[in-house]
Order: structure tokens, then C-alpha cells, then sequence
């Protein structure tokens, strides 16, 4: 039964571990592909998101 729980909780980090690469992918392609855009495309979507959210921003 305690192999079992070993099992268990190495295949949790794994996921985790997973899961952070995952996010630091996405991440860093979000500050890449930000980075390349027009200033004013950027501020147009942002302002589009804001008004979708119902955030006032007027």
C-alpha cells in the first residue's frame, strides 16, 4: 500500500512539472508575440477585452 502512494505522488510532480513548462511556454510567447505588435493594436484589444468584461474604462 505505501508503494502505491509513492506511485501516486510522482506522478502528481510530474504533472506539475507539466503543467509549469506548459505555462512558462505560453508565457513567454504572449511577451514574444506582445513584444513584435503595434502599440495601437495593443491598446485596441485590451480596450475591447475591458469593454467585453463590463470593467469601465471611460
Amino acid at each position: 500500500m505505501n508503494a502505491t502512494a509513492t506511485q501516486t505522488s510522482q506522478t502528481a510532480s510530474g504533472s506539475a512539472i507539466g503543467a509549469f513548462i506548459a505555462a512558462l511556454l505560453i508565457g513567454g510567447a504572449i511577451i514574444f508575440v506582445t513584444g513584435h505588435v503595434q502599440a495601437e493594436t495593443l491598446h485596441d484589444a485590451a480596450h475591447d477585452v475591458r469593454h467585453a468584461t463590463g470593467f469601465p474604462c471611460h
